[in-house]
């Protein structure tokens, strides 16, 4: 019975949505891993670097909303999935042959199209195979385990370790390879959710939802808002850790790709307990403290001057907050809006995500740094992470056990 659990076709969708949104991380944060050897080369600043951080968000929203909600519509995940994964494995061959600051902003805009609707569309689907007692932790491991493995922990090991030997370049090639795997294996194993509604009919088309009707829910509009401040937070330190490691901090390169790889354990973990947690007691709360936690990541970059043991783990701790990002983008949309519209709601709170936060964070980010010092990133992502906490004061509780469990105490209390 137990065997059968593990290998059951819920867990199987689980490993296979989580492997494609991590090789979308990989591919993304391929950039940043790569930084103190390409920017030297293409003679890039801090406003550049953030433009290509920006512009990849940029896209990313845009397609992320256009595709998710096309998505539900046309009721063809898998299919939109798979073509995505390939496209954006292309493009990471793209910015391999890129020679100049054009051709890999150009590079990084098309990946940014590709990469946009994976997550709305993979956890539309995890939406739909979940267990209700297990969506929180599965949309959980989708979304942040699989990417703090693949992209925060192997891809600078990885990553680092091909550049120093091979060159940057062929990194970003070998770093193409993982997604035409996971689309052959999504196309042979995944199959499209039986709660998929006709194609292209009449009643599809009934299913879309208009914008305003959307936000009329509230946790939909916080959770975006959320979702700009924490999507900045956590882009602005990817996009400027590595660089700021080796620049500011004097690490070497490998001294550098082992300490960001050392919080991507932590990051792991957090995809697993936070979300685990929210089931238990609530996402309201567990998101107002992650928004909190946050805070020592970026504060720990700048101001501690102790040994790099104990300075990489006070930055895994605040890199824990990382596991909410599934519970605002995702679990919390899921189970507001109505099943029909889940991809589209998701595709909304991603992109305007990464539009606002991944876009403009980046970018201000890096003109900030150029103007103020480098320090300047960490501050902005520390009191981002700081408002994020505070608004999540706003949601309305919606884990089913816990919404169960304030049912049956008033039930049970004297008239």
């Amino acid at each position: 019975m137990n065997k059968n659990r593990i290998f059951s076709y819920e867990n199987l969708v689980v490993v296979l949505m989580g492997a494609a949104f991590g090789f979308v991380f990989f591919d993304r944060l391929a950039l940043n891993f790569l930084s103190p050897f390409l920017v030297p080369e293409l003679q890039l600043n801090n406003t550049q670097l953030g433009a290509l951080a920006g512009g990849l968000a940029l896209t990313w929203a845009i397609a992320g909303y256009a595709v998710g909600t096309l998505s539900d519509y046309f009721q063809n995940r898998k299919t939109l999935l798979v073509c995505a994964i390939v496209i954006f494995s292309i493009c990471s061959v793209g910015s391999g042959l890129a020679n100049s600051f054009l051709t890999l902003l150009a590079a990084r805009l098309v990946m940014g199209f590709a990469e946009g609707p994976v997550l709305p569309i993979a956890q539309s689907i995890m939406a739909a195979e979940s267990s209700e007692h297990r969506r929180g932790f599965n949309m959980g491991v989708l979304q942040n385990f699989f990417s703090a493995l693949l992209s925060n922990f192997a891809a600078p090991l990885v990553l680092v370790a091909i550049g120093q030997i091979y060159g940057w370049r062929s990194a970003f090639y070998i770093a193409a390879v993982p997604g035409f795997v996971v689309a052959a294996l999504i196309v042979a194993f995944v199959r499209e959710p039986s709660s998929a509604a006709p194609p292209i009919s009449a009643a599809s088309a009934r299913n879309t939802i208009p914008l305003l009707t959307m936000l009329k829910h509230r946790n939909i509009w916080v959770c975006a808002i959320v979702s700009c401040l924490m999507v900045s937070w956590l882009l602005i330190q990817i996009t400027f850790l590595p660089i700021y490691l080796v620049q500011v901090r004097g690490l070497s390169p490998s001294a550098m790709s082992v300490a960001v790889a050392a919080t991507g354990i932590a990051t792991a973990a957090s995809s697993i307990i936070v979300p685990a947690l929210s089931d238990r007691f609530g996402r309201r709360p567990i998101l107002i403290l992650s928004g909190f936690v946050a805070v020592i990541a970026p504060v720990t970059t700048v101001m501690f001057d102790g040994p790099l043991p104990l300075m990489v783990l006070l930055m895994g701790v605040g890199n824990l907050a990382i596991g909410s990002f599934s519970l605002f983008m995702a679990t919390v949309p899921s189970e507001t809006i109505p099943p029909t519209h889940v991809a589209t709601a998701l595709g909304f709170i991603m992109g305007v995500g990464e539009l606002a936060g991944g876009f403009a964070g980046p970018a201000l980010a890096g003109i900030a740094s150029d103007v103020f010092g480098p320090s300047s990133s960490m501050w902005i992502a520390a009191t981002l992470c700081i408002c994020a906490g505070l608004l999540c004061l706003m949601l309305d509780e919606t884990a089913p056990r816990v919404l169960e469990r304030h049912k049956r105490m008033i039930v049970s209390s004297p008239a």
